[in-house]
């Protein structure tokens, strides 16, 4: 127990004054004269000590010995288990005559408060091709445009910025080396996407990387004639992830995380053509320099290198 800053009394002082008056012979007022409390409060000790031995001496547990209102360990678990049948909160404190604030107590305990809860948590699937270019994810972002710094940078209200509109992140990143490669576009309208996979393609290839297999979510610019006539001109083939999941584009969207965090919202702009600028050395830095966790700390180029067999670091400036 945590005795708070005022306390007279801890173990050591309540044995010291059980001590002083069996062993030394000092009357109740005297002892509590000594420890500074009260003579009640020293009889009380003593006769604790009487009964119990130094082990009474010992703070006790402030639990009442009885609480009548306590709910029973079986309407407890009825709790879960009409919960476990997807009733609701309110449905269940009126099923068993309890409060909703019990129910939501007992189902916070058991780790159940959201019907999302009840569903097993689906496991994890990492994969990774095998070699670099056999797949490539693409994804985009959109970003606020800056025209100058507003008030989440200055702190002051007046300075907020309205209307400035969007532009639009790109990224590809390899399945295998985790090479990124990213652009910023006015939109994501099918004749920039169609763009972008044209210039990913082509820096890719600077790379000594083919990209066979092409891995992007279901949005219209993805799905147009266009960018489908573009992939078979390129020799790619194109996948779509599953509706309503991100977790099948995961490393594009890990990259898109990364990229926020350390590029776009880690720096003060004070417009987007700065933030544009920034986005190249972004880049080559994540490439060629900053330690990805996903390959054992290493930075991508490495992993493209010993995939390889070419000495493709000679190619750093």
């Amino acid at each position: 127990m945590n005795h708070h800053k005022n306390a007279r009394l801890t173990f050591v002082r309540r044995l010291e004054m059980v001590r002083n008056m069996t062993e030394n012979g000092l009357a109740p007022v005297d002892a509590a004269a000594s420890a500074g409390v009260s003579a009640p409060t020293a009889r009380k000790w003593l006769g604790r000590y009487l009964a119990g031995g130094e082990a009474a001496l010992a703070d006790a547990s402030s639990r009442p010995a009885c609480s009548p209102r306590r709910i029973s360990e079986s309407k407890a678990l009825a709790i879960v288990e009409l919960r476990r049948r997807r009733l609701t909160q309110a449905r269940i404190a009126a099923s068993l005559g309890v409060s909703e604030a019990t129910v939501s107590r007992v189902l916070r305990r058991a780790g159940l408060s959201q019907l999302s809860q009840l569903q097993p948590a689906e496991p994890v699937q990492r994969y990774e091709h095998a070699a670099p270019g056999d797949l490539l994810h693409i994804d985009t972002k959109k970003l606020g445009r800056i025209e100058r710094m507003s008030h989440r940078i200055t702190g002051n209200r007046r300075d907020s910025v309205d209307g400035a509109g969007w532009e639009f992140l790109f990224v590809a990143i390899d399945d295998h080396a985790r090479i990124g490669f990213t652009q910023m576009r006015p939109d994501e309208r099918q004749g920039n996407a169609v763009a972008f996979l044209r210039d990913a393609v082509a820096y890719y290839a600077s790379l000594g990387v083919a990209i066979k297999r092409l891995l992007t979510d279901n949005g219209s610019a993805f799905r147009s004639k266009a960018f489908r006539r573009a992939c078979v001109e390129l020799g790619i083939g194109h996948r779509f992830t599953r509706a309503y999941r991100p977790q099948t584009n995961g490393k594009a969207e890990r990259f898109i995380q990364s990229a926020l965090r350390e590029w776009a919202y880690g720096i003060a702009y004070n417009h987007s053509n700065e933030r544009i600028a920034m986005l190249a050395k972004w880049q080559h830095h994540y490439n060629w320099h900053r330690p990805h966790a996903g390959i054992g700390g290493r930075p991508p180029m490495s992993r493209l290198n010993s995939a390889s067999g070419k000495n493709v670091l000679t190619l750093h400036s």
